[in-house]
């Protein structure tokens, strides 16, 4: 009896010796991961500082860019994301999720010294491209990796984190834009990946990767760098190493998956919220955010509106990861979509009024930089973060790296369709547009998309 107390008082004792992971590390390494997103970000702003219709670029490079040239180097950044999106995925699982996103900073400098050293509209489009097929395969590693390295507890936050980058990235595009030429914000730009590999050069790897390849050493040697050597680093592989088995065992084919009702009805929805969040007309006032300001006669120097959307967009989505695991994800979407609709409808009468009717607007040329920042808040609190964060919580494990890949594939395509052929119409037509889309969007919203906050995955699949 006394040898048996004894045993379980020497099992508590063992137990009692492990500590809470350390979050520290994991934060850093998070963040350096997602350092790639602000690289993305100098991207994806690049375009709003030159100019309307690309007139400053053209002055610089000292030749031709027409209208139709320009907004085909805006989007052929969101062609090269999307055409990254699958071969990604495939390159993770081969050289590792570490191993890939560092490799990314080798087109990322081809693509700026392009563009940099440009002496043709073919040369911008051709960096454009290899800048964007970087910056898509972040969107899909990145995410990838900070959701494998981090613990629970902690996950719904950093998952915000490329999010968060990405808007700083823009951000800071939009500010140095303002001050320097665009030669010298392509430098700077060109600098930033440069910034990233020598920084997360010194993180782990993810110990999943490693656990796929059957290397117990190396997740063991991640997990110790990540949550510390006092935490239970053993429990935690056995875990990891029994969900991938499950995986493996359960693995079935593409087509048998599709039959599948909650697979099907999961796809309805990340598409839906993916169409959706491009049809909002996000990313055309990303790109051309100073050329709207300018036709809309706004007293505010372009440029200065433009650096105040970036910053409102950083703040709005850091305010997103704050309420995001409180308030819930529906109820963040419904209210974010219903802004949206209702600044893209004022946006248009607006445009309506000063382009196609020429009403005197004089007192209200606030309303659209108003309208903008409203757009951005609601936005980066709901419809920008959330439909990439649902991704992962609305598929069975089998299935989430197909959801993932043809999602985002699907995203950036249509960010390349919404931003080529936005200006195909009047201002006041496209942005009604938007707005009527962001209306079918509202009922998408109530009807179909379930609450999944604090929710375990059988749970939401249950409900779907």
């Amino acid at each position: 009896m006394k040898n048996g107390n004894l045993g379980i008082s020497q099992h508590v004792l063992v137990e009692n010796q492990f500590e809470p992971a350390k979050r520290l590390p994991q934060y850093i390494a998070c963040l350096s991961a997602t350092l790639g997103a602000l690289a993305a970000g100098m991207v994806l702003g690049w375009t709003s500082s030159a100019g309307t219709n690309g007139q400053d670029l053209q002055d610089l490079y000292g030749f031709k860019i027409s209208e139709n040239d320009f907004s085909l180097l805006s989007s052929l950044a969101m062609l090269g994301a999307g055409a990254m999106c699958i071969p990604i995925g495939l390159l993770t699982d081969l050289i590792g999720r570490k191993n890939s996103m560092l490799l990314m900073v080798v087109p990322f400098t081809v693509g700026w010294l392009l563009i940099i050293l440009s002496y043709s509209v073919a040369m911008f489009c051709v960096g454009r491209f290899i800048t964007g097929a970087a910056s898509g395969a972040f969107c899909v590693a990145a995410p990838m990796y900070t959701a494998e390295i981090s613990e629970s507890s902690i996950r719904g936050s950093v998952g915000i984190f490329f999010q968060l980058l990405l808007t700083v990235g823009i951000a800071l595009s939009y500010i140095f834009g303002y001050f320097v030429n665009m030669f010298i914000l392509s430098i700077i730009s060109a600098i930033t990946p440069l910034i990233f590999f020598i920084v997360f050069i010194f993180m782990p790897e993810s110990p999943v990767y490693y656990l796929q390849k059957n290397n117990e050493d190396g997740a063991r040697k991640s997990f110790i760098k990540l949550y510390g050597a006092q935490y239970d680093i053993e429990s935690e592989i056995r875990e990891k190493k029994h969900i991938i088995e499950e995986k493996r065992r359960n693995k079935i084919s593409f087509m048998t998956m599709i039959a599948s009702k909650v697979t099907l009805k999961g796809f309805i929805i990340a598409y839906g919220l993916m169409i959706f969040q491009q049809f909002s007309g996000v990313n055309t006032i990303i790109f051309y955010a100073t050329t709207i300001f300018k036709e809309a006669g706004s007293k505010i120097e372009p440029s200065i509106c433009t650096i105040i959307i970036g910053i409102i967009q950083v703040i709005s989505v850091f305010v997103s990861s704050l309420v995001v695991d409180r308030v819930g994800r529906r109820i963040l979407l419904l209210i974010s979509i219903i802004f949206l609709f209702l600044t893209t409808f004022i946006l248009g009468v607006y445009y309506y009024l000063f382009n196609d009717i020429k009403v005197n607007v004089e007192s209200i040329t606030w309303l659209p930089l108003l309208s903008v920042c409203i757009f951005i808040i609601m936005f980066s609190l709901g419809f920008g973060p959330l439909p990439w964060m649902m991704l992962g919580e609305i598929f069975a494990p089998e299935v989430k790296g197909v959801a993932a890949s043809s999602a985002g594939l699907l995203n950036w395509l249509l960010a390349f369709i919404v931003t080529k052929f936005y200006n195909v119409v009047s201002m006041a037509a496209i942005f009604w547009i938007f707005s009527g889309i962001s209306a079918i969007a509202i009922f998408f919203v109530y009807i179909l998309v379930p609450e999944t906050k604090g929710k375990s995955l059988e749970d939401i699949l249950k409900d779907l």
